[in-house]
């Protein structure tokens, strides 16, 4: 069944709202059966202008209009009033700003690095890992909080927790080598100048590779005495920026504990549907692993909006002649891999009755 709506929207602001992945929530949230936009807030330089004077609005759709005529607040929980905040902050302002509001008792959906690695803090695709919310009770006693931060991975690390977690389950992944093609808008606006990136690969992005070697394992680990146990599984990355607007592609050759073959691999990603906790959820896919047979599949212009941007597609899946087993995975960065995540985790924290007040 899925889960009730709420009997009235929750009024949401947004922390960063005039960067590329707070639009992306702007969109994501100016419709929302059971959310609201109730405030937009920025740096300093923005405060006090109208959203629309204070956005360099990226697209080829309008800003909503009720949301173009929102002042643009401090990021300051004295000035922001709503008890649900999504975090388009960089990692330079999230660090001092998401405690700021938890210590105030909100609720902080965080799409920043900087507490994706505490023990405490739940980093959540809901239908890999719902019970990792577990934590939050020992994060409030822990830290004197009386709201909470929840935080969503980097932008690779999802797409490639996704497709491991069934794999993970089914025959134990031993090792992986992961190598990822990431599109430019990951880099933000106005992100990689055009005569970097026209033409070219960049094999480097900055703080990349470790993140989603530890993000990933902290993903499919478990909850054990209040904290997150991460899987122990190793893993290496290849990270490189190439001439693509949307859409993260990852190749992943995986070793396992059973050797699979690639038709049971491929039978375990097909029937995949992920915890019985996301289904139904508005932001949630249908299914949220799609396989594609073709033999030059996903590609990012063809497969990005699958699922409407929040279903990761698989394919080529074949022997790998040094590991067990490879294949390719790709997600809309943006939007499965950013705002996306953060709204599913907002929806299944309502759903499980953890932003109501006791």
């Amino acid at each position: 069944m899925p889960p009730a709506a709420p009997s009235s929207k929750r009024s949401v602001a947004i922390l960063g709202a005039t960067g590329a992945v707070g639009q992306a929530f702007i969109r994501l949230l100016a419709d929302h059966p059971w959310f609201e936009i109730g405030a937009v807030a920025a740096s300093e330089r923005s405060v006090g202008k109208s959203y629309a004077d204070a956005a360099t609005w990226v697209g080829d759709d309008a800003i909503p209009p009720h949301i173009a005529t929102l002042p643009v607040l401090a990021c300051d929980p004295a000035a922001v009033k709503a008890d649900l905040v999504f975090s388009a902050l960089d990692a330079a302002a999230a660090g001092d700003v998401e405690p700021a509001f938890a210590r105030a008792g909100r609720f902080v959906l965080s799409n920043a690095k900087n507490y994706r690695m505490e023990p405490d803090v739940p980093l959540v695709i809901p239908e890999v890992n719902p019970g990792h919310l577990d934590v939050l009770a020992a994060q409030r006693k822990n830290r004197g909080w009386t709201g909470a931060i929840v935080t969503n991975g980097n932008c690779s690390a999802i797409p490639a927790a996704m497709v491991l977690a069934p794999l993970h389950e089914a025959f134990g992944v031993r090792r992986v080598i992961l190598m990822t093609m990431q599109a430019v808008s990951g880099a933000g606006y106005p992100g990689v100048p055009s005569l970097d990136i026209l033409g070219n690969v960049i094999p480097f992005i900055r703080d990349e590779e470790p993140k989603v070697e530890v993000e990933v394992n902290k993903m499919l680990g478990t909850v054990r005495g209040g904290v997150i146990a991460p899987a122990s599984f190793g893993l290496s990355a290849h990270t490189n920026r190439v001439p693509v607007e949307h859409g993260h592609t990852v190749c992943l050759s995986v070793e396992f504990d059973r050797k699979p073959t690639a038709d049971e691999v491929t039978a375990v990603l097909r029937e995949w549907r992920g915890a019985d906790a996301a289904r139904g959820l508005p932001t949630a896919p249908e299914r949220p692993l799609i396989m594609r047979d073709e033999p030059d599949r996903p590609q990012p212009r063809r497969d990005r909006m699958a699922g409407n941007g929040m279903a990761l597609v698989v394919g080529r899946v074949r022997p790998d002649p040094v590991f067990h087993i490879k294949l390719v995975a790709m997600a809309h960065n943006i939007v499965r891999g950013a705002a996306g995540a953060s709204v599913l985790n907002a929806e299944l924290m309502v759903a499980r009755g953890l932003l109501d007040r006791p």
